[in-house]
């Protein structure tokens, strides 16, 4: 029995916790939804320095103010008031690999604990890409676009910029759970065995699982910095935020923390020198 075997299979199904978790979390409106690659805030949209209330020019404001059936000269001027309500808007989206998931502020926006309560989520899909222009487009009442909200070209840049790479990241995730569950197998074979055949199998697979998962977890870590970095550097004028997802990048990268040690491991044990007694028993023709 290779005793060491056990600590690589340790962190093979670590890993492989780890991965799955990251991929399949917010796949309901109740299960991780704090896993998120990122959120992205709306709430506060229409508070942000581009929007000039006392002009009166007829222009965007106007086009508002018409649809709504309101003041909103008015609402946009009063910090506390929740315009996203107002345009029948969620709060907020939760990212997440393959879906994302929208909900509201309870009991509103405006409070710094307010709880996030989650009101749905999209279809999951592996070439899922979140669209936050044509999303909240879709979500505005009749009359009102995204020029009425001086929403910047910027984050469609980023949006088009990113999209190869969100579909990339998925796919490699995917590899990467594959990779790990092999893993798993081949680190239990070589518990039984002392060949160097299943020590070498052991490492490739740790290997294979490793690089899958490192790289899924680097694209997402630039996907994850170049959105945030985009919508809180063009859409604050706006009154939109971003946050990255501390805990989805802690999740990530601590498996391919274990996968890595689970290959140290693995190559040390293909390396390691055979038993005098197992070089003995060859010789002698056991």
């Amino acid at each position: 029995m290779r005793l060491s075997s056990l600590l690589t299979l340790a962190c093979a199904i670590a890993a492989l916790v780890l991965s799955l978790l990251c991929l399949f979390a917010g796949s309901s409106k109740s299960f991780l939804q704090d896993a998120d690659l990122l959120t992205l805030n709306i709430s506060r949209i229409g508070h942000g320095s581009l929007f000039n209330t006392t002009d009166g020019d007829g222009g965007a404001l106007d086009n508002l103010l018409n649809t709504l059936e309101g003041d909103l000269n008015d609402l946009l001027n009063d910090f506390s008031s929740d315009v996203a309500t107002a345009l029948d808007l969620p709060d907020f989206f939760n990212v997440h690999v393959m879906d994302f998931c929208e909900g509201v502020y309870k009991p509103n926006a405006t409070l710094k604990n307010a709880q996030e309560n989650i009101t749905g989520c999209s279809n999951r899909t592996v070439g899922f890409h979140f669209q936050p222009t044509k999303i909240i487009q879709e979500h505005l009442p009749d009359g009102v676009t995204l020029d009425d909200l001086h929403w910047p070209d910027e984050i469609r840049d980023a949006e088009r910029a990113i999209r190869v790479a969100s579909t990339a990241m998925t796919v490699l995730y995917i590899l990467g759970v594959a990779f790990a569950g092999t893993a798993v197998l081949a680190a239990l074979w070589s518990i039984f065995t002392n060949g160097r055949l299943s020590a070498m199998i052991n490492f490739l697979m740790d290997a294979l699982a490793f690089l899958a998962i490192g790289i899924a977890s680097a694209i997402a870590t630039a996907v994850i910095v170049k959105a945030v970095d985009a919508v809180n550097k063009y859409g604050d004028d706006i009154g939109i935020a971003a946050y990255k997802g501390g805990k989805f990048l802690g999740m990530t990268w601590a498996a391919t923390a274990v996968m890595l040690f689970a290959s140290v491991v693995s190559i040390a044990q293909c390396c390691a020198p055979r038993s005098r007694s197992r070089r003995y028993g060859e010789k002698d023709g056991y």
